[in-house]
């Protein structure tokens, strides 16, 4: 995937946290269930990020009689892959020292850093 996927505004993200969680395609009262564990929206907010997010072409609207279902059009995988990039280059100039540094920095445990070791010396990431 080297598709450059555009950064969301946090409200965006947490709709998208929310649809990537729920089994597609979500109705909005599905969305609105998950979104309520980390913080309630309004309704006519909820909506109104849903049809931002099909306009930027992050979601697809379907509308089954009356209500709508909506699908991701960009996985979370695909999304974190391309900020993860993103964030590198913009962040670290691109430079695996400097990246390496500010994430055993960041605050992780010794056990976090020694699976991380372990993923990449096995080859899984």
């Amino acid at each position: 995937m080297n598709r450059n996927i555009r950064r969301l505004p946090d409200a965006e993200q947490e709709v998208m946290q929310a649809l990537w969680a729920c089994q597609v395609p979500a109705a909005r009262t599905d969305i609105e269930e998950i979104l309520f564990q980390t913080h309630s929206m309004a309704m006519t907010t909820l909506l109104t990020l849903l049809t931002r997010l099909s306009e930027r072409g992050f979601v697809k609207i379907e509308k089954e009689g009356r209500r709508s279902l909506y699908t991701p059009c960009i996985s979370r995988e695909e999304y974190l892959a391309s900020q993860s990039k993103s964030f590198f280059e913009k962040l670290c100039g691109g430079n695996l020292s400097v990246f390496a540094s500010a994430l055993c920095d960041s605050g992780l445990s010794r056990e976090e850093i020694a699976q991380l070791r372990t993923l990449l010396e096995r080859g899984e990431l």
